[in-house]
């Protein structure tokens, strides 16, 4: 099914390439959002849809000092985040915290919390613990994967474990793995690595050229989904990973950000430089645990289960989040600064 646009936008000052679902607000579907200017004053958005799904509103306008080009919400305190950024020299990551009465304030300004100040090499991403309260963060740059602790209370982090990806292997991001939190995959230009963070060692990889995207599926063990820049999205199942179990056709141009819908098996969103967004069901049911011994060798299935595309974009999307809250809703980013909010109730009762 191809389509255009029924949902409802918002629109930021600046070009932007970054949302992240506020999983800690129970009471609310809200997301956050980032700006990416060079020569202006960024900012953070915090966005809130209305109670009659209506209306997306900004409860929240901050300042913040540079480009941001990753911006992922804590799991246990919704006023909590992090970002990396760019000074249009460096980059660097911090963690801040939003002030507790920045809705009755004039011009509320975010608190720094602490600094992600022990990468040399260019920060890519930061990922928060899979769910649940719990201190420990993880920063990937194009080199190394480092394993921290942070202590809001005293507004410091520290350095558990670092190591290095080695000096062949460029990492771009990367996703904690959900069922299984000393698991962590990173992509790179040659291959997704999965790394133990027990020992900080790499442990095993797929090998594949220019992994864009990488999610797990929060409903299936062992299920990864990949998205590449021209040959689409791959779901693969870890337990025999030399070949995907499942591909989709992807985007018309290079297929750039992937995500598992957190409540719906098999419901998985994808966008691209193509200025679309995919709703995509795959299921997983040549991966399940009853797996034959046949079928593990079998060649792994091309198939096209796209429920709808979402077209009414201007510019590239680089920027996607499922709600965890309403797990039928989905935001969308485009480097324009358009943000769009969707419900995929229509497709749901088709898997």
């Amino acid at each position: 099914m191809q389509g255009g646009s029924s949902g409802i936008g918002y629109g930021l000052k600046y070009q932007a390439r970054c949302i992240s679902d506020v999983k800690a607000d129970t009471d609310y579907t809200s997301f956050l959002t980032g700006t990416l200017s060079l020569k202006e004053e960024n900012e953070v958005h915090l966005l809130r849809l209305s109670s009659g799904g209506s209306e997306l509103i900004c409860e929240g306008l901050f300042s913040h000092p540079n480009e941001i080009w990753d911006l992922a919400s804590c799991p246990f305190d919704q006023r909590i985040f992090s970002t990396v950024f760019s000074t249009g020299e460096s980059f660097g990551a911090a963690i801040w915290q939003i002030p507790e009465l920045y809705g009755q304030l004039n011009s509320p300004q975010l608190e720094r919390i602490a600094s992600l100040d022990a990468h040399v090499d260019k920060i890519n991403c930061v990922l928060w613990w899979p769910s649940g309260r719990c201190d420990k963060l993880v920063s990937i740059d194009e080199q190394n994967i480092f394993l921290w602790s942070l202590d809001c209370s005293k507004k410091s982090t520290e350095v558990l474990s670092k190591d290095s990806a080695g000096m062949l292997h460029s990492l771009s991001g990367g996703a904690w793995n959900p069922h299984d939190v000393n698991a962590v995959a990173a992509t790179g230009e040659s291959s997704v690595q999965f790394w133990d963070l027990r020992t900080m060692k790499k442990v095993n990889s797929i090998e594949r050229a220019h992994v864009r995207g990488v999610d797990y599926n929060p409903k299936r063990e062992h299920i990864l989904i990949t998205a590449e820049d021209e040959s689409g999205i791959h779901v693969w199942d870890l337990r025999k990973a030399k070949a995907p179990v499942q591909e989709l056709p992807g985007h018309t141009h290079w297929t750039w950000a992937v995500k598992c819908n957190p409540e719906y098996d098999g419901l998985i969103l994808s966008a691209g430089t193509d200025s679309a967004v995919n709703l995509w069901f795959a299921s997983a049911s040549s991966s399940d645990d009853k797996t034959s011994e046949s079928s593990v060798e079998s060649p792994r299935q091309r198939v096209n289960l796209l429920l709808n595309s979402y077209t009414d974009y201007e510019d590239s999307v680089y920027g996607l989040a499922w709600s965890s809250r309403e797990p039928w809703v989905f935001a969308s980013l485009s480097y324009d600064g358009r943000v769009v909010i969707e419900s995929v109730k229509p497709f749901l009762p088709r898997i």
